[in-house]
């Protein structure tokens, strides 16, 4: 199957579902409580982040696909908190507020990677969701397609109405399902279920053929025009009505944190279908966004450099593009070798004869040399809106062709310091006028016991001063 990265901006996707606040607490472990057998956590830093249909939305957004969201929430802080995330991921909000009813909120609690415990806050969505189906009805003119996302807190109790609604309108309809009840779905487009819940509905399968028969009864049944099951390292299982079934297997990677994998799937199959992508090739990148998303901790997204990067597999002696979630076992790997792993970073927008020096400088120092490289919408925060000159896809092709370099992976952030601290090389090396301790990442890096090291520019060459002869 060959793949490739539609426009998602033009795509227009609306959520509807159980919205929910997860919050994590983030902190060491050094003892034992004396008044339990339990450990405890000193916490160091809180991150509150988006959960259920609004996890749905975030990954929408992420992947440029104009998204609204509508769900029920309290009138309380943890709402505001989740407004202020919607609004920051760029997500238009159309929340439908119930005085007295807390918002659902899950707090878990990380130590070393871990999850120690998670504590609910939650209560049954009151009855009356009919708001959120007359809401959804006035906006189908607007979308090229609806998302409902159903966690079982009582959101969807009309999702009857709403498919017959999106069917009425012409507008198709993917739905992530909950529970026993698969009836009630009837008629959507598409459904999303995991293996453990198609497997309470249409019973378990004793072969790939009887998981396919099972799976076209199911569609028939439904009145679906597709089924994409989704079978945690298995990968998933696509029944499209006119196509011969289609088994996706997944790539074998390390698995932090599977929260929210089925979120991703549904929002990267959704907004590929909206944005032209036939079901194969939808299905094909959704399987692709799945593997990388559980390499992250907590609810995650992908966007689509990720999905780009993740389109290039590594070449003869594992050099290439990478992504954040093969980094580290990479480096793993190297040091069980003996090697010496350097790592770099910087925009490398106009490539030129003093990176290549800079590069060839950095890689004699060890072994192995990773350059970290700034995705396009952190180029344009720290270098104004003309650039990048060249997209991100292309300045990490062109990276990874020099014999210098290793290992490209790309990064969202301002600074690499996240992904430093993730891959804690032996040397940091940064290029110009800086101090060691001025350099993102470098604190990660001497605790580890590693060295960070200053290397020269060379003179009178910078991608800028090229840009601007060019322009004149």
């Amino acid at each position: 199957m060959t793949l490739s990265i539609p426009d998602f901006s033009r795509a227009r996707v609306l959520v509807v579902g159980d919205v929910m606040l997860d919050r994590y607490l983030f902190g060491g472990t050094s003892r034992i409580s004396p008044e339990a057998p339990v450990p405890v956590v000193h916490i160091r830093n809180n991150e509150d982040r988006a959960g259920g249909a609004a996890n749905v939305a975030i990954n929408l957004a992420r992947l440029g696909v104009q998204t609204t969201l509508m769900g029920v929430v309290g009138d309380d802080d943890e709402a505001a908190a989740l407004k202020s995330a919607m609004e920051n991921s760029k997500v238009e909000c159309r929340f439908s507020t119930v005085n007295d009813w807390p918002t659902i909120t899950k707090t878990r609690v990380q130590s070393r990677g871990q999850q120690l415990i998670r504590l609910d806050r939650e209560e049954p969505v009151p009855a009356g969701s009919d708001a959120l189906t007359r809401a959804l009805v006035e906006r189908l003119p607007e979308v090229d397609a609806v998302v409902l996302s159903d966690y079982g807190k009582g959101s969807l109790a009309d999702v009857a109405d709403m498919i017959a609604a999106c069917r009425k309108a012409g507008v198709p309809v993917y739905v992530d399902p909950k529970g026993n009840d698969f009836d009630k779905y009837r008629g959507a487009t598409l459904i999303t279920p995991n293996q453990g819940e198609f497997d309470a509905i249409a019973g378990v399968a004793d072969s790939d053929e009887d998981m396919v028969a099972r799976a076209r009864d199911m569609l028939t049944r439904l009145e679906l025009t597709g089924l994409l099951v989704t079978r945690s390292e298995k990968g998933m299982l696509l029944i499209d009505r006119d196509d011969e079934p289609l088994f996706l297997s997944t790539r074998a990677r390390e698995v932090f944190d599977v929260t929210g994998a089925g979120d991703t799937v549904i929002a990267t199959l959704a907004g590929a279908l909206a944005a032209g992508c036939d079901t194969v090739t939808a299905a094909g990148l959704s399987n692709l966004a799945a593997g990388l998303v559980v390499g992250k901790i907590g609810v995650a997204s992908v966007t689509p450099s990720e999905l780009r990067v993740a389109l290039h597999r590594r070449g003869q002696g594992g050099r290439g593009l990478v992504s954040e979630v093969e980094l580290k076992p990479l480096v793993d790997e190297a040091h069980s070798r003996g090697e010496r792993v350097i790592m770099t970073n910087g925009c490398f927008d106009v490539l030129h004869a003093g990176h290549v020096a800079y590069l060839e400088e950095a890689k004699s120092l060890g072994d192995r040399l990773i350059v970290a490289i700034n995705d396009d919408d952190s180029v344009r925060r720290l270098k104004g809106e003309s650039r990048p000159v060249n997209a991100l896809e292309d300045r990490m092709l062109v990276l990874a062709g020099l014999a210098s370099v290793d290992w490209v992976v790309p990064f969202a952030e301002d600074t690499p310091e996240r992904l430093i601290a993730l891959a804690l090389p032996d040397v940091l090396v940064k290029g110009g006028d800086y101090k060691a301790g001025e350099i993102a990442g470098a604190r990660d890096v001497l605790e580890n016991g590693g060295e960070v090291r200053v290397l020269a520019f060379r003179e009178g060459q910078s991608s800028s001063r090229i840009i601007d002869k060019l322009r004149e």
